[in-house]
C-alpha cells in the first residue's frame, strides 16, 4: 500500500493498497465540489461511497450515490463524478491497473 495520500487533481487525492493477481483496491477522497474528470479505460471498476454524497456520469447518464451505496463502471465507458459534499470513495478495479501501479 502507499502510505501516503497521492493529490489526483485539485480536491482530490488517493491512496492505493497493495495488489492482488487481477484486482486491486484504493480510497479517493474528494472536496467538497471536486471532480474527477471524464474517462475511460478497459478495466471493470466497482465502487463504493464510504462517505459523502457523489454525482456519476456514466456515458451519457447520471447518477446519485450516497454513503453506503455502491455503482459498476463498465470497461471502456467514459466516466467521471463530482463530489456534492466531502467524501471518500472505495474503487476496486480489475484487471490491474497498471497505469496507476508504475
Amino acid at each position: 500500500m502507499i502510505d501516503e495520500w497521492e493529490k489526483v487533481e485539485p480536491g482530490v487525492k488517493r491512496k492505493i493498497y497493495s495488489p492482488g493477481d487481477s484486482i486491486m483496491m484504493m480510497k479517493v477522497h474528494f472536496e467538497k465540489g471536486a471532480e474527477g474528470k471524464m474517462h475511460a479505460h478497459h478495466h471493470e471498476q466497482l465502487t463504493y461511497v464510504l462517505e459523502g454524497k457523489f454525482k456519476f456520469f456514466i456515458d451519457d447518464n447520471e447518477q446519485l450515490v450516497k454513503q453506503g451505496e455502491t455503482i459498476f463502471i463498465p470497461s471502456n465507458i467514459n466516466h467521471g463524478v463530482i463530489a456534492l459534499e466531502e467524501g471518500i470513495l472505495l474503487d476496486a478495479f480489475t484487471p490491474l491497473r497498471e497505469d496507476l501501479l508504475t
